[in-house]
């Protein structure tokens, strides 16, 4: 036999002894408490006060009685496999079941009492089984009807809890899309009047930035609606931005990229680089002529750290929030809830360093 059976076996095992102590734990208060319950009833009936050495006798006998019936049901679904779903064959086992373990444990009872008490035991007590299979047929009714009912209410709620957990997922799907499919109005802007004024300057130019910019709107489209690619995926999005910007600012800012090679197929939010490298073109380096150069880096440690830097003009004290950093907040939040972290920093360089964990998919 397999590791791999043996191990399944053992799991099953180790379910049913489980099963079968919280079965017994949950028969032993239930046995105390439908003896009481019937030691008191009988005794107003009666008109007698209690007693405790009939009460203690009550108690054991209850529980006895219980643990016999749980047993003898426990022993023959699992015997003949039964679930609720059988039906009318699982209620006929359920009530059978029933009535051998009330019968066992007549026997067992008086069998207890012929060694406490130094009787003589005979087999088979017909008259007291008689009354109390009445018993143990309501007893078993209230019961069964109490965990159907209960099944049919849990049932209720987890399937209540599946489908707002789904409109959740299609909500997260619907607002991370909104948020992937953005690109900045003032991007086209002056994207578009780029390729204008290279036209007749520079027709090759102009032609080569208009792909890339189609290039870059078929990612933002996203048809198969994703909202995790791999690291190269993502740097390929980037690298097709950068292309664009490189023939509008040409030989002004020197763009450096570094990836560590283990991550390339690692997952990370989609569109997530490309804002924050429009934004520190926009604010930080839009005006230096010479000497600007931007950072992009993704390295590996415990989790995965993504950098955006430039030497640039610093961030201000009073950070506004626009479009580049709101949306990467917002991807945030959505994709890994409060389990990340966003650095602003100007010293001792000047960047935005995000952390993020890994995600097993």
């Amino acid at each position: 036999m397999s590791d791999r059976v043996q191990h399944q076996e053992a799991s099953i095992n180790n379910f049913s002894s489980k099963k079968w102590y919280k079965v017994n734990g949950y028969g032993l208060v239930s046995g105390m408490g439908i003896g009481l319950v019937l030691y008191l009833l009988n005794c107003a009936f009666k008109g007698e006060w209690i007693n405790l050495r009939s009460l203690f006798f009550q108690l054991i006998f209850s529980i006895v009685i219980t643990f016999c019936i749980i047993n003898s049901i426990f022993i023959s679904q699992r015997l003949l496999k039964l679930t609720n779903e059988k039906g009318w064959l699982f209620l006929v086992v359920y009530y059978l079941s029933s009535i051998i373990g009330m019968l066992v444990a007549i026997e067992v009872i008086y069998l207890m009492q012929a060694w406490i008490f130094n009787h003589e035991y005979h087999f088979f007590h017909l008259e007291e089984a008689r009354s109390s299979i009445m018993i143990v047929i309501i007893i078993c009714t209230v019961i069964y009807v109490y965990t159907f009912q209960k099944r049919v209410m849990q049932t209720k709620l987890r399937e209540k809890d599946i489908a707002v957990l789904r409109l959740s997922q299609m909500k997260t799907r619907a607002e991370l899309a909104t948020l992937q499919s953005k690109i900045n109005p003032h991007f086209l802007y002056n994207s578009l009047n780029a390729i204008a004024s290279l036209i007749h300057e520079n027709p090759d130019k102009a032609e080569r930035m208009t792909i890339q910019l189609s290039k870059l709107f078929r990612y933002s489209i996203n048809q198969n609606q994703e909202s995790l690619v791999t690291v190269e995926e993502e740097m390929e999005i980037v690298s097709t931005y950068l292309d664009i910007e490189k023939v509008r600012f040409g030989d002004r800012i020197n763009f450096i990229l570094s990836v560590d090679n283990e991550l390339i197929k690692t997952k990370i939010p989609r569109f997530l680089i490309q804002p924050l490298i429009e934004n520190a073109l926009k604010h930080g380096l839009k005006d230096m002529v010479n000497g600007a150069e931007l950072r992009i880096g993704v390295q590996k440690t415990d989790k995965i750290i993504i950098t955006i830097g430039d030497n640039g003009v610093p961030f201000p004290d009073e950070l506004e929030t626009g479009y580049g950093l709101q949306s990467t907040y917002e991807k945030l939040k959505l994709l890994y809830n409060e389990d990340y972290e966003v650095q602003i920093t100007n010293q001792p360089v000047k960047q935005i360093t995000i952390f993020i964990p890994f995600i097993n998919e």
